[in-house]
């Protein structure tokens, strides 16, 4: 019964540091003095627990030392494990082989009712979504970017372009931002003077500078990468009014794939297309009334698919 209790007094301390004696107390059943021997108890086996004095004191363990392996319950263990399938399946995961490496180590200490129980979770999953199609970043390079994020340091970027180009520049990260499976970076690009997204699966390091640096008031990483990759240069540009409300269209049209404008006849819809013929569809599929402003040859795509749908119709 010691036992247990000095273990479960661990795995208070990793779930909530800071809780007082008398919590602890409470939630081990036990009195205050218990609980400073079975403190004393964890210290002895190397586990260093510090207790915090005065009205708002309490117990933590102390910073920078190894920790035994980490008690999970069964619902804990659960929640990791399909976790790291999740980010495995969307992209929100780091190094080639980090998830699996890391999946099977949980597995296999799994006690045997609950692996099992896991492994039949995995076997029958399957998704509504598209797996991710980029591939995962380094954990060095994106842990650097976030520490320099957060604490407003100029980085040292070594990165490939999509061309294969290498190349290095000074980078002030002003966020992370996950989006459509893929880690992205935003910042003021030194070279260039311009803020610029960049992709973190393509930055090879980050090194950090002594160089600080203040963010814009108000900037928003998430809708800056949106907006930059919805500018990525295709081969039409294209302009359409759609009869419905900004409202509506914000609904059912991603920022990503077009900007939208309220006008008095409607929403203006501008985006960029690789095929037009796939640009027909996706508006006749919103199922509004619309009126091509350009390209010309878009007004023809849309009356051969008229003509198609009438064809089938028939």
């Amino acid at each position: 019964m010691t036992v247990t209790r000095v273990l479960a007094l661990l795995e208070l301390l990793q779930a909530a540091p800071g809780l007082t004696g008398p919590e602890l107390a409470v939630r081990l059943e036990v009195d205050e003095r218990t609980v400073r021997r079975y403190a004393v108890r964890l210290s002895e086996i190397g586990v260093p627990v510090e207790a915090e004095r005065g009205r708002y004191g309490g117990y933590r363990l102390l910073p920078g030392y190894k920790l035994p392996p980490l008690m999970l319950t069964d619902d804990e263990a659960t929640a990791v494990v399909l976790g790291l399938m999740a980010g495995r399946r969307t992209g929100l995961a780091v190094g080639e082989t980090a998830t699996e490496s890391a999946l099977a180590k949980i597995q296999r200490v799994l006690p045997g009712p609950l692996r099992e129980r896991v492994e039949a979770v995995s076997a029958t999953l399957d998704h509504t979504g598209t797996p991710a199609r980029a591939s995962t970043p380094q954990a060095g390079p994106l842990l650097a970017l976030a520490e320099a994020a957060r604490s407003r340091v100029t980085v040292r970027l070594a990165y490939r372009s999509w061309r294969g180009d290498d190349s290095e520049r000074d980078l002030d990260p002003y966020g992370i931002v996950f989006h459509s499976g893929r880690w992205y970076v935003a910042g003021l690009d030194h070279d260039s003077g311009e803020v610029r997204t960049f992709r973190v699966d393509r930055v090879a390091s980050a090194r950090r500078t002594e160089r600080a640096f203040d963010a814009p008031d108000g900037f928003d990483p998430v809708a800056h990468v949106v907006r930059s990759l919805s500018a990525v240069p295709y081969r039409h540009e294209v302009k359409v009014l759609l009869a419905t409300t900004l409202e509506e269209a914000a609904g059912r049209i991603p920022a990503s794939a077009a900007a939208l404008a309220e006008t008095p006849d409607g929403v203006v819809m501008t985006a960029r297309a690789e095929r037009l013929d796939g640009m027909a569809q996706m508006l006749a599929g919103l199922g509004w009334p619309f009126t091509v402003i350009a390209p010309d040859e878009l007004r023809g795509e849309v009356r051969a698919l008229a003509g198609r749908l009438m064809e089938s119709a028939g």
